[in-house]
């Protein structure tokens, strides 16, 4: 893989969970604050697109375990200028 390649989100969490499970780590998790920080890029799209935070709440909990709430997006959404972590393209 060269330097110019893209690592898929899915691909960067498998290596992930690997490299703690072979480190002898707990899995990784977090709080719903960082968790909906941590979706707020998707979420601005979402809501671009006219999707409520009620319909985005469901979405994540039908897709997953996670079970969230609209009211835990708009409480925890983190707006463009609050967003310090590394970007994805």
């Amino acid at each position: 893989m060269d330097q110019e390649s893209k690592i898929s989100l899915e691909a960067a969490l498998a290596a992930q969970s690997a490299l703690r499970k072979n480190a002898g780590l707990e899995p990784e998790t977090f709080t719903m604050p960082d968790f909906v920080g941590m979706i707020s890029d998707e979420i601005e799209q979402l809501r671009r697109m006219g999707r409520s935070d009620d319909e985005i709440a469901e979405i994540v909990s039908s897709n997953s375990p996670i079970r969230i709430t609209g009211w835990d997006i708009s409480q925890h959404y983190a707006p463009p200028e609050a967003r310090n972590f590394f970007k994805a393209d």
